[in-house]
């Protein structure tokens, strides 16, 4: 089964993206959604997080905070690079399960990773092979990603933070094997996922 990692900044349309692979027939997983779930109640990563940061990051339930945790690394590397330790490894936990249950059961012959941090991490790199092999970068300039921030309900200032705390273009573009750019239409963005898809399939 072939694996993409897809990732893109921010506002970029990775998103919009993903959901064109999908009705191309791929299986794909949103690696960001799966981060929410290891630290939700009796996820994977629950205990050990709030062990190492205190209870400081529960909500009234008793149970993690998500908010209280974004505010509590964010700025502050150490602090991220600490819950990354322990996060990362359960969510590669969890892709290794998923993945091998696609594969085992032949419901798709093409995984996507949907997963905003990429370039940044390890996540997605299974020590048993069965991570991501190809990579597809969803870009677009700054004055087309503000714009579809502001519509989200962020200030400027927010979005700039944002995106100011992701891996750059050049970055991305580093390690990627296909770069799309999405400064247009819909269609345009579906028209350029379509052309990938051929690329990575033959077909």
């Amino acid at each position: 089964m072939l694996v993409i990692g897809l990732t893109g900044g921010i506002g970029a349309g990775k998103s919009t993206a993903a959901a064109r692979f999908a009705e191309l027939g791929a299986a794909v997983i949103d690696v960001d959604a799966i981060g929410r779930d290891v630290l939700a109640p009796r996820g994977r990563a629950e205990r050990e997080v709030i062990d190492a940061f205190g209870p400081g990051i529960l909500g009234e339930d008793g149970h993690i905070d998500r908010a209280k945790v974004a505010a509590e690394v964010f700025g502050r590397p150490e602090r991220l690079t600490a819950l990354e330790a322990i996060s990362h490894p359960a969510i590669n936990a969890e892709l290794e399960i998923r993945l091998r249950g696609l594969a085992d059961g032949g419901e798709a012959q093409v995984a996507v990773l949907d997963m905003a941090v990429l370039t940044e991490s390890r996540l997605g790199q299974l020590e048993s092979g069965r991570g991501y092999t190809q990579v597809v970068v969803v870009e677009a300039p700054e004055e087309v990603r503000l714009p579809r921030l502001l519509e989200r309900g962020l200030t400027k200032e927010q979005a700039r933070a944002r995106m100011a705390s992701q891996a750059t273009d050049r970055q991305r573009r580093a390690v990627a094997d296909y770069v799309i750019v999405n400064d247009g239409t819909a269609e345009e963005l579906s028209a350029a996922v379509d052309e990938v898809w051929a690329g990575l399939t033959g077909g």
